[in-house]
């Protein structure tokens, strides 16, 4: 039987999809089949945000429309978080257990670029692992932001949609003066 860990290793790096691609913008369909293909797509998934360099990886960030995302991450306490969540709901704290932290957040579907965003600092994501199981994880500091952002993805949101329009300009601006160091097919192609 494949265990999570064999799902973190033996993939093939993929091309990383760009925001304004429609596949971003969309909500993702279930996952129904918890198979090889779902484990291939994984693999290359962790794959592709390790070549990247990133913390969370959506499928809609490899141009597929399945709700499904990885993360390797660490949590408040700098522990390192490693997983699988398949149709993930995010729920998030209310009245006087909202906290917003601001911190600064980029994409890797948005290369280079980075702005402040105000998120809660706890979330909770429900779905199923990469097997079919229910699962659930409360998520503090960086991997907090990680769940929300990833599941974001799968909703069809990218975190730009979250900024106010001047601070959406300005981070469009930001990728742009670096856009050329990050070729069509990274990071199958290293950023030059």
């Amino acid at each position: 039987m494949t265990t999570l860990t064999e799902l973190t290793s033996g993939g093939t790096t993929l091309p990383i999809t760009r925001w304004g691609t429609p596949v971003m913008h969309a909500r993702t369909r279930p996952v129904t089949e918890y198979d090889d293909d779902l484990h291939r797509l994984i693999r290359d998934m962790f794959a592709t945000m390790r070549a990247a360099d990133g913390v969370g990886l959506a499928a809609t960030q490899v141009g597929v429309d399945l709700s499904v995302f990885v993360y390797d991450c660490p949590d408040d306490d700098h522990r390192r978080q490693v997983g699988v969540f398949c149709n993930p709901v995010v729920i998030l704290p209310e009245g006087r257990d909202r906290v917003l932290e601001t911190e600064e957040e980029g994409c890797l579907s948005l290369p280079g670029a980075y702005i402040d965003l105000a998120r809660p600092d706890r979330a909770t994501c429900r779905g199923q692992d990469a097997f079919g199981n229910d699962q659930e994880l409360v998520g503090t500091g960086l991997l907090s932001r990680c769940l929300q952002h990833e599941t974001d993805h799968l909703e069809g949101t990218v975190f730009g949609d979250r900024l106010a329009g001047r601070l959406r300009k300005k981070l469009y601006r930001r990728h742009e003066e670096l856009a050329e160091e990050y070729p069509a097919d990274w990071p199958v192609t290293p950023r030059t």
